[in-house]
C-alpha cells in the first residue's frame, strides 16, 4: 500500500475512534439533561463511527507496530447544545476537508479498498451532520428531537432515520445488516 494512503487510513481510524467515544460521552450527557432521543441519536451515530473505524482498520491490517494518528477532534465538551455544536464541527471537517482529500489520494494511488472505505464514511458523515443539525435545532428550542428509529448499516455505517431499506444505498448490504436504534 502506498504510504500517503496508508497514513490517511491511520488518521481516519484515529478520528473515527475518537468520534465513537466522544459521541458515547455526549449521549450520557444528553440523557442526564432529559434528551432521551438526542441521547439515542448520539448512540446510533457512535455505532456508525465504530463501523467506519473498523472498515479503515481492516484496510491497514498488514501494519505492525505503533503509528501516530493525526486527526481532527472536537474538544471542550459541555451541555448537549454545545456537544451538538462540536459534533457538527467534526462532521463538517470530515465532509469539507478530510474525506474529499483522502478519497482523491486513494484514487490517485489506485488503492481501491481505502477509496471504498473513505467513500462510505464520507457518504455517511453527510447524513450525520444533517441529523445533528436537526437535533441542535430542537435542543436550541428547549426540547428533545422528534426522532423515529435510527438505522445503521453494520457494513459501511450508513445512517438514516426511519425503516431500514431493502439494500443499503452506499454499500448494497441487505436489510438484515442494519442495526436499529429505537
Amino acid at each position: 500500500m502506498k504510504q500517503m494512503t496508508e497514513q490517511n487510513l491511520i488518521n481516519a481510524f484515529g478520528g473515527e475512534s475518537q468520534a465513537h467515544m466522544r459521541y458515547l460521552h455526549f449521549s450520557h450527557q444528553a440523557e442526564q439533561e432529559g434528551y432521551a432521543n438526542i441521547a439515542r441519536l448520539f448512540r446510533a451515530i457512535a455505532h456508525a463511527e465504530y463501523v467506519h473505524a473498523g472498515d479503515h482498520f481492516r484496510e491497514i491490517k498488514h501494519l505492525k507496530g505503533g503509528f501516530v494518528a493525526n486527526s481532527m477532534a472536537a474538544f471542550g465538551p459541555g451541555d448537549t447544545k454545545k456537544n451538538l455544536e462540536l459534533s457538527i464541527m467534526g462532521e463538517s471537517y470530515e465532509i469539507d476537508e478530510m474525506y474529499p482529500v483522502f478519497i482523491e489520494v486513494a484514487t490517485f494511488q489506485q488503492e481501491k479498498g481505502a477509496q471504498r472505505t473513505f467513500e462510505w464514511a464520507y457518504g455517511t458523515e453527510i447524513m450525520h451532520k444533517k441529523l445533528f443539525e436537526k437535533a441542535k435545532n430542537s435542543a436550541d428550542a428547549g426540547k428533545d428531537i422528534d426522532l423515529g428509529p435510527v438505522q445503521v448499516c453494520s457494513v459501511c455505517g450508513y445512517t438514516l432515520e426511519g425503516g431500514a431499506p431493502d439494500k443499503c444505498p452506499l454499500c448494497g448490504a441487505a436489510r438484515e445488516k442494519f442495526v436499529a436504534f429505537e
